[in-house]
C-alpha cells in the first residue's frame, strides 16, 4: 500500500478528508523514521577501527533498529487496513435486536483487533528508545545529533501510538483487557519520557550545549 508508494502521496492522503491514514499510521511512520536514524548512526560506527571495542554492542543495536524500522513500516499500512474494518463494523445494520447484537459484537472485535496495531507500534518505539541509551554513549560522535533526532521521533511515535491505544480502550468493554493494556502503556510512556530525557542530555553534553 503506502510503504511502496511516494512520500508525497502518503502526506497528501494524510492531509485530506480521507479517513485514513490517520494518527495511528502517522505515529508508526514517525517511529520508523526514528529507528532509521538509529540505524544510520550504527552504520557509521560499525567497521571503523576507533569504535572497534563498541562494535559488538552497536551491531546488536543495529539489529534491533532494523527489525523495529521494518515492523513500524508494516504497521503504518496495517493501521489503515484495521481502521477500515472498524468503519465497516459501525456501518452494519441495526434495525432488529439480532442485528444490534451482531453489530455490537462486530464492533468490539474490530476495536480489539485495531488496538493491537498502535500497541505494537508503541512497543517497537520503546524498544528502539531503550537501545539509544547505549548508542548515545558509544556511537560515532559525529552523528550524535542524529541519536537525538532518533530519540525525539521514537518518543513522538510512542506518544502518538499511546493516544490511539487510549481511544480504542475507551470503547472496548473487556475490562480485564483494558486494565492490562492501560497499565502497560502508562508505565511504558513514563519510561519513554525518562529515556528520552537521558538520551537528549547526553546528546547536548556531547554537542557542548
Amino acid at each position: 500500500m503506502y510503504v511502496d508508494g511516494t512520500v508525497k502521496q502518503y502526506v497528501d492522503d494524510a492531509a485530506s478528508s480521507k479517513p485514513a491514514p490517520g494518527g495511528g499510521s502517522v505515529s508508526a511512520l514517525a517511529g520508523a523514521l526514528g529507528a532509521s536514524m538509529g540505524s544510520m548512526v550504527c552504520n557509521f560506527t560499525v567497521g571503523k577501527d576507533k569504535f572497534k571495542d563498541a562494535e559488538p554492542r552497536v551491531k546488536e543495536i543495529l539489529e534491533v533498529c532494523e527489525e523495529s524500522r521494518l515492523a513500524l513500516l508494516s504497521l503504518m499500512d496495517k493501521d489503515v487496513e484495521e481502521y477500515k474494518k472498524v468503519t465497516v463494523s459501525y456501518g452494519l445494520p441495526k434495525e432488529t435486536e439480532v442485528q444490534k447484537v451482531t453489530r455490537k459484537e462486530a464492533i468490539q472485535e474490530a476495536l480489539k483487533s485495531a488496538l493491537q496495531i498502535p500497541l505494537a507500534a508503541f512497543r517497537e518505539c520503546l524498544n528502539v528508545l531503550e537501545q539509544l541509551k547505549d548508542l548515545a554513549h558509544i556511537g560515532n560522535p559525529n552523528l550524535i545529533s542524529d541519536v537525538g533526532v532518533s530519540a525525539i521521533l521514537c518518543a513522538a511515535g510512542l506518544a502518538g501510538a499511546k493516544l490511539n491505544v487510549d481511544i480504542n480502550l475507551s470503547f472496548i468493554k473487556d475490562e480485564e483487557l483494558v486494565r492490562s493494556v492501560r497499565n502497560e502503556v502508562e508505565n511504558g510512556a513514563h519510561l519513554a519520557k525518562t529515556i528520552e530525557a537521558e538520551v537528549l542530555a547526553v546528546v547536548r553534553e556531547k554537542m557542548g550545549r
